[in-house]
């Protein structure tokens, strides 16, 4: 399952391997505060693009809810089942019970915690699939896969409910995400979806009694390494878990397009029994290349919380560097037209190009135009052209992709 926080990163999950696609809208969903958020009016086409795929597509709706919530709650709900959308991510009761009487399908957002079998037994009167926590080891999660085998445990669809575990993607310090430390800080609810992330700061802890500042080898002790299950994704697996899924979505297009590519080629790996320690090392090295901070399995192995980033933001071994703004496209030739807004363009550079109906193209300029001329660089201004294999459009961005080291923060 792909996050997606906007049209280029619906078709970055599409072009990649996604078997399903999961987004918020406007408010009351738990990335509320993003930038990239669909609105109500974009669920035909968010369903219409998924459907000519084969891909499921759910809203979440998994914010805390208050009476003067319930109107729109309802409308939303209201939506989602006349665009078509496959079924809602759901915690509050409200928006459980009023889906189930309009016969949308829901499934358990993590942020009900759900850690046991009779917790999803009772859930199972009102969904399809449950979230797990994501605190569970591997044999809690097995544990409770076996349990619905056991006890024959089936949702409203008359089918044996499906479990669902996060397999990639940021972590947070709190119990599946409850956290308060926004709300206490800024009035600004992380349970609402608009945690100001306080987490992810340096802070200093200091003796309130005798004033000392104590040094930590750590300056940030609150803000967990992401989460990454790729080279131990066969045991995930063999707990049988329905749906992997993948969190971000306020990551970039090429973040969903690189993470949803290597976790379908494990999966298809592991499925046929391909799955090695070389394509490990190479799944690894690509998803390095993207947005991270750090890696490591969670709970899943058993491990207490303590993976702990050393550094603010990303990562990421490489970085984008805006260029330019897409103008043309000649299909027949598969050249696109580009203009340069920002730095300049070199033969040999490796780019990337996003945009809402292309999704995520990424390539090297063998050779390039120039004022209709063969040119090795292209300046700032210029308008430049070169071979492209995907229909690019008009106001599609251009990024030279670059190691991490020549970029200054």
């Amino acid at each position: 399952m792909a996050p997606a926080g906007g049209f280029d990163s619906l078709q970055a999950a599409l072009d990649n391997g996604a078997d399903s696609v999961y987004f918020g809208v406007d408010q009351l969903n738990m990335r509320a505060r993003a930038t990239m958020n669909f609105t109500l009016g974009d669920l035909e086409e968010i369903a219409e693009r998924c459907g000519e795929r084969g891909v499921k597509s759910y809203l979440t709706l998994n914010a805390i809810i208050y009476n003067h919530d319930l109107s729109l709650i309802k409308t939303v709900v209201d939506r989602v089942k006349e665009a078509g959308i496959t079924a809602i991510i759901a915690s509050d009761q409200a928006v459980i019970g009023y889906a189930k009487s309009q016969d949308v399908d829901v499934h358990i957002s993590t942020q009900l915690n759900v850690t046991n079998i009779e917790t999803v037994k009772f859930y199972s009167l009102f969904a399809n699939v449950m979230v797990l926590s994501r605190e569970l080891s591997l044999r809690q999660v097995q544990e409770i896969c076996e349990g619905v085998v056991r006890e024959d445990v089936r949702g409203p669809n008359g089918e044996l409910v499906k479990i669902e575990v996060f397999g990639h993607g940021a972590l947070c310090m709190a119990v599946s995400g409850k956290c308060y430390l926004s709300l206490h800080t800024t009035n600004s609810s992380a349970n609402r979806g608009a945690c100001v992330q306080n987490c992810r700061r340096k802070y200093k802890v200091i003796d309130l009694e005798d004033g000392h500042e104590l040094e930590l080898d750590n300056e940030y002790i609150m803000s967990p390494k992401d989460l990454c299950t790729i080279d131990f994704l066969d045991q995930l697996v063999d707990t049988g878990i329905s749906v992997l899924k993948i969190e971000g979505r306020g990551r970039a297009p090429e973040y969903v397009a690189t993470v949803i590519k290597c976790y379908r080629e494990a999966l298809d790996a592991v499925a046929e029994g391909t799955y090695t320690e070389e394509k490990v090392a190479d799944w690894m090295s690509r998803l390095e290349k993207v947005y991270n901070r750090g890696f490591w399995g969670g709970y899943f192995l058993g491990q207490e919380l303590g993976e702990w980033t050393d550094a603010s933001g990303s990562k990421a071994t490489v970085k984008k560097v805006f260029l330019g703004k897409g103008m043309h496209y000649y299909s027949k030739a598969k050249i696109g037209q580009f203009k340069i807004e920002a730095q300049q363009l070199r033969k040999g550079d490796n780019i990337l190009i996003t945009g809402p109906t292309t999704g995520v193209i990424e390539t090297t300029v063998e050779s390039m135009r120039v004022d209709d001329e063969e040119a090795d660089i292209a300046a700032r201004g210029s308008e430049v052209t070169f071979f492209v294999d995907k229909v690019i459009r008009a106001s599609d961005k251009l990024y030279k992709v670059v190691p991490a080291e020549e970029v200054q923060d």
